[in-house]
C-alpha cells in the first residue's frame, strides 16, 4: 500500500465514539416521519430519536441546526471495490465463482461514494452469463479490510441476466461483452438463455434430491453413509431453491421478465429484485403478483437496442403497483448523487417526498433482506445515518457527515481541510518516482533518436 493512500486511510479513519447526539436537526426517519430533534447512538446503534431525548453525560455532540438527517443510502445494483473483472464470461453458468473473494477494499469509489452518502451496496457480478456468480452486499467501511467491508448477516445473492448481454458475450460478433475467442459460447440467442438457466434448475434440483435424501438418513440415525459430492455450481443454485439466497436477475423487455418469473414459479423460487427492468411498467402486474422487487435506473433509455421502450414514469408507475421499487446506480459516478436520482420521480410520476427518499434506503433494504438493520432512522437499527447541508432531495444538497456503525467515516470539513497537505504530498511521491526512474537516451532511443520521446 502506497504511502499517499495509507496517509487518506489515516486521515478518514472512523471517529469513534461510544456514544454521539446528533441535535437539532431536521431528522427524516423514511418510516415514523419527519421531525426537528435528535438522535442518541451508543454502541453503533440508534437507542433514540425524537424531538425530545435524553442526552446521556459525556456524550459526543453534533450540531446539525438547520441541516437534514437520513437513513445511509443504499445502491442496489453495484460494481465498484472489485478486483480482477466483474465478469467470467467464459462459460454460461459461473454460479461457482464469488465477488466476496476479489473485494477491494482500497478502490477509491468507495470513499467517492461515501463522500455522495452511501453506506451500504449491493456488489454484484456482471451479466455476461445467463446465471453469473454469488453476489453479496457490503458496507463502505472505508479503511477497512475486505472481511471488514463485508454486511454481516446478510442473504447473499446471485447475478442472473436475460437479453443482449449474455446471448452476445461468447459471440464473437456479439458487441458488447463480445470475447475474442472464435469458438462461439452457447447461448447466442434469447431462447438459449432460458434454455440454460432451466437446465442448471433442472441439474440442481436432482443435486438437491441427493442431499435431501442423505440428510433425512443422517436424521433417522443411519450411520457410514458416504455424502454426496459437493459441487461448487450447484450449491448456490441449491441454496436459491432453499430461499438461502437471493436471485438479482438483470433485465430490459417485458417478454424476458415474464419469461424469467415464469421459469422461477415452475422451479419453486423467487425473482428478488429485477434490475434495470426498464420495461417493467408493461408487465408490473405480474411482477407484484410474483413478489419481486425491481430496482431501476430513474431517466436512462436509448442508450442500447433493449432501452427504447424505456420512459422516466417506470419507477413512479411500479410503486403505484404495489412494487417494492429502488434506484440503483451501475455506476461509480451516478452513485455519488443517488439521492436526487431518486428524487426525479417526484417530477415523473408524482410520488412525495418520502417516497422518493424510500427509492434509495428502505427499499433497497427490504429487497435485499436487511431492513431490520439499516434503511430507516429507527431505535434498534444500526447508526447508519447521513447528514446533508439541505434537504436531501435538492441539487444544491451537500452531504456534510456520514456515520456507519456510529462512527463517521466521512467529514466534509476534514475533507475539505487536508486537501492541500494531500495535494502536495502527492506531487512529492510523483517527483520521487520520476526521479527513480532510469534515464532515456542515447543508443536504442525511441523511433527519431529523440531520447525516447513518444509520438
Amino acid at each position: 500500500m502506497n504511502k499517499l493512500l495509507l496517509g487518506v486511510l489515516a486521515a478518514v479513519a472512523p471517529l469513534w465514539a461510544e456514544t454521539i447526539v446528533i441535535q437539532n436537526a431536521n431528522v427524516m426517519t423514511v418510516t415514523q416521519g419527519t421531525f426537528k430533534g435528535s438522535i442518541v447512538i451508543r454502541d453503533g446503534k440508534i437507542v433514540e430519536a425524537g424531538e425530545k431525548v435524553t442526552v446521556p453525560e459525556g456524550a459526543t455532540r453534533i450540531d446539525a441546526a438547520n441541516q437534514y438527517v437520513i437513513p445511509g443510502i443504499i445502491d442496489c445494483h453495484s460494481h465498484i471495490a472489485i478486483d480482477g473483472g466483474v465478469n467470467e464470461g467464459s462459460v454460461s453458468v459461473s454460479s461457482m465463482v464469488n465477488i466476496r473473494d476479489v473485494l477491494d477494499p482500497e478502490d477509491i469509489a468507495i470513499y467517492r461514494a461515501l463522500a455522495g452518502g452511501v453506506t451500504t451496496a449491493n456488489i454484484l457480478h456482471g451479466s455476461a452469463n445467463p446465471i453469473g456468480g454469488c453476489t453479496l452486499p457490503i458496507k463502505l467501511r472505508w479503511g477497512k479490510d475486505a472481511q471488514g467491508l463485508i454486511f454481516e448477516g446478510a442473504t447473499p445473492g446471485i447475478k442472473f441476466a436475460l437479453g443482449e448481454n449474455p446471448k452476445s458475450a461468447g459471440n464473437p460478433q456479439g458487441g458488447r461483452g463480445a470475447t475474442t475467442t472464435v469458438q462461439a459460447r452457447y447461448p447466442a440467442t434469447r431462447m438459449g438463455v432460458e434454455d440454460v438457466i432451466r437446465e442448471a434448475f433442472n441439474e440442481a434440483k436432482a443435486y438437491k434430491a441427493e442431499w435431501d435424501e442423505y440428510d433425512a438418513k443422517v436424521a433417522r440415525g443411519e450411520t457410514s453413509l458416504i455424502p454426496p459430492r459437493k459441487d461448487l455450481r450447484l450449491e448456490p443454485l441449491k441454496e436459491v431453491l432453499e430461499g438461502k439466497r437471493y436471485v438479482h436477475a438483470h433485465c430490459y423487455r417485458a417478454d424476458e421478465i415474464l419469461m424469467l418469473l415464469r421459469v422461477a414459479d415452475d422451479y419453486g423460487f423467487k425473482i428478488r429484485t429485477l434490475q434495470h427492468v426498464l420495461e417493467g411498467y408493461k408487465v408490473a402486474d405480474e411482477i407484484a403478483a410474483h413478489g419481486a422487487g425491481a430496482s431501476t435506473f430513474s431517466d436512462w433509455w436509448s442508450y442500447k437496442v433493449e432501452a427504447f421502450d424505456a420512459i422516466p414514469y417506470n419507477t413512479a408507475m411500479m410503486v403505484k403497483k404495489g412494487i417494492v421499487v429502488s434506484v440503483n446506480s451501475d455506476d461509480a459516478e451516478l452513485m455519488r448523487h443517488l439521492n436526487t436520482e431518486a428524487a426525479k420521480a417526484m417530477k415523473y410520476g408524482g410520488l412525495t417526498e418520502n417516497q422518493a427518499l424510500s427509492l434509495v434506503t428502505i427499499n433497497p433494504a427490504k429487497q435485499l433482506g436487511i431492513d431490520n438493520r439499516v434503511g430507516s432512522i429507527e431505535p434498534g437499527k444500526d447508526a447508519d445515518l447521513v447528514i446533508y447541508d439541505k434537504d436531501p432531495m435538492s441539487d444544491y444538497a451537500k452531504v456534510q457527515k456520514v456515520l456507519i456503525d456510529g462512527s463517521v467515516y466521512f467529514d466534509r470539513d476534514t475533507d475539505i481541510s487536508q486537501r492541500a497537505a494531500k495535494a502536495a504530498e502527492k506531487q512529492q511521491l510523483i517527483e520521487k518516482e520520476k526521479q527513480s526512474q532510469p534515464r532515456q537516451g542515447g543508443r536504442g532511443a525511441g523511433r527519431g533518436g529523440q531520447g525516447g520521446q513518444a509520438q
